[in-house]
């Protein structure tokens, strides 16, 4: 999937389509106001964890996505960005590295 992340409004898209913060919250409530990236803050989680219930069940997302923020939210710039990821893929390399 391709993500690009739009700084200045905070804005992310995955594929063409925004992705929006609300079924995250639902699940974990970290930031309200939206997502961000280029740290390890609450934007990151929210945005990470809404990546993550993209592709996979609530459960498993939340399994998974602080790892995932570290790994690849935070180390984002903090500017707009695009880049293409694979949750499925980064998964199981994190389990071959004994995850």
């Amino acid at each position: 999937m391709i993500i690009k992340g739009i700084y200045e409004s905070g804005q992310v898209f995955m594929d063409g389509q925004e992705l929006l913060p609300d079924e995250s919250l639902k699940i974990a409530n970290h930031s309200p106001t939206g997502f961000a990236w280029g740290y390890g803050g609450s934007g990151p989680a929210q945005l990470a964890l809404a990546i993550l219930m993209t592709r996979w069940p609530a459960a498993k997302a939340l399994k998974h996505y602080q790892d995932f923020k570290w790994k690849k939210i935070a180390t984002l710039p903090a500017s707009d960005f695009e880049i293409e990821v694979d949750p499925d893929e980064w998964l199981s390399l994190e389990n071959e590295g004994g995850k």
